[in-house]
């Protein structure tokens, strides 16, 4: 079958995965702090982790339609659907806009007037960091990577309908795709120090945005072949094979050993330096947050690494199933343990006016649920934002055929084969 059709009894599913994403929010709301760091947190976590997978998704396609690659054609829909959900993204980026502005989240320490007033890290970084270069390059960089999504998904549908042997449609994705490639590559590291490094505002690592990058990769590459597997399940994409699959399957054992290299990289770097300022980061991670930390490269390159090392693991189902999971849910948990420290410490910083501070440093040190290791709220939570995620894809792969008949690569991913 070529034409996929959304059941209502799927979208009954992520409706109620939507449904527990609400309560579980609405939940950790109330009983959570009074800056409601816990509730703002999560929801910064799982808006970033999903728009993230949006963007690598649009950049991937890219880099293919670029590369001239063949081997993808059959299974492109998938991936400008996921490009399409920076739609939404954009839509939950606002909220966390419209929260720092109306000083309804304290998620960021620079956007704290009296303690930039009296930090001169904070001064010295006020030209990037600030209320109005987080507005404005959120909405203008996101608006140019939705442009270009759309763009290249209406030159797709395009091609379907008018594409002839000459192929002009296709000539216009690659200038389109190639513009994007430098673009967004650039434009997503400075969101990526934005949204996620400036929680940890003293700090800065200049392999952050490579490492995130990374990780949105191997999330973005684990999502597809469950979502590809799923749709085979069900009776579509015929055409894929256990030889896209194993194509997939190297890019995710791949892409799990780059992000260990940069990894290893940035915290060897900065081990080996010694300064302060940018060991505070590692040490409060690793005496706090051991769990998180070890267990990072446990799941992260340990599982992917010896379950797809075999060469017939990346054509089984199973295994790629078992391991996109982990995987998936182990890049979940980098963006936990990259978000929830920093943030928790802002609450502490921002709660000490007033309050005793010894209290806070005790407070600071003590286990907390939903920081120090994700809850059955975080848990809920995702599950929600996946169920928006879900379903924001599948009502857009209802509107075109699996099959781009009219892509000059068509044929070579008919035939593909390793």
């Amino acid at each position: 079958m070529n034409q996929f059709k959304f059941a209502a009894s799927h979208k009954a599913v992520t409706y109620g995965m939507m449904g527990l994403g609400v309560l579980c929010l609405l939940i950790t709301f109330l009983i959570d702090d009074e800056l409601h760091t816990r509730f703002w947190s999560n929801y910064l976590h799982n808006t970033v982790f999903f728009t993230g997978v949006a963007f690598i998704s649009l950049f991937i396609m890219s880099a293919f339609i670029t590369a001239w690659a063949g081997w993808y054609v059959t299974m492109k829909r998938v991936w400008e659907a996921y490009a399409l959900f920076l739609i939404p993204g954009l839509a939950l980026m606002l909220v966390l806009i419209i929260g720092l502005w109306g000083g309804f989240h304290h998620l960021y320490h620079w956007a704290d007037a009296e303690a930039v007033a009296t930090d001169k890290i904070l001064q010295h970084k006020s030209a990037f960091l600030n209320k109005g270069w987080y507005t404005f390059g959120t909405l203008i960089i996101m608006g140019v990577w939705i442009f270009f999504a759309m763009k290249l998904r209406q030159l797709s549908l395009d091609e379907d309908q008018y594409g002839t042997t000459e192929y002009k449609y296709h000539h216009k994705m690659r200038i389109w795709a190639a513009a994007f490639l430098p673009l967004g590559g650039f434009t997503s590291a400075a969101l990526v120090w934005q949204w996620v490094m400036s929680v940890d505002a003293h700090w800065y690592s200049t392999l952050y945005a490579w490492y995130t990058g990374a990780s949105w990769f191997v999330s973005a590459m684990a999502l597809t072949i469950l979502t590809v597997i799923f749709l085979k399940f069900m009776g579509y994409l015929e055409a894929i094979t256990e030889e896209h699959l194993h194509d997939m399957g190297k890019y995710l054992f791949a892409f799990s050993i780059f992000w260990t290299y940069l990894w290893f990289s940035q915290y060897m770097l900065i081990w080996y330096a010694n300064v302060g300022e940018e060991t505070v980061y590692f040490q409060t991670r690793q005496r706090e947050y051991p769990v998180l930390f070890y267990g990072n490269l446990i799941i992260n390159f340990l599982v992917p690494f010896f379950v797809l090392m075999r060469n017939d693991t990346k054509r089984k189902y199973g295994t790629l199933v078992f391991v996109s999971a982990v995987v998936l849910i182990g890049h979940w948990l980098d963006f936990f343990q990259m978000i929830k420290p920093g943030v928790l410490h802002t609450a502490h910083e921002v709660m000490a006016h007033g309050h005793d501070h010894a209290h806070g440093e005790e407070a600071h040190h003590a286990f907390m649920m939903g920081f120090h290791f994700p809850g059955l709220l975080e848990i809920g939570t995702m599950i929600g934002f996946l169920g928006l995620f879900i379903y924001f894809v599948f009502s857009r792969l209802e509107k075109a055929s699996f099959e781009p008949k009219n892509d000059p690569y068509l044929a070579e991913s008919l035939q593909h084969h390793v």
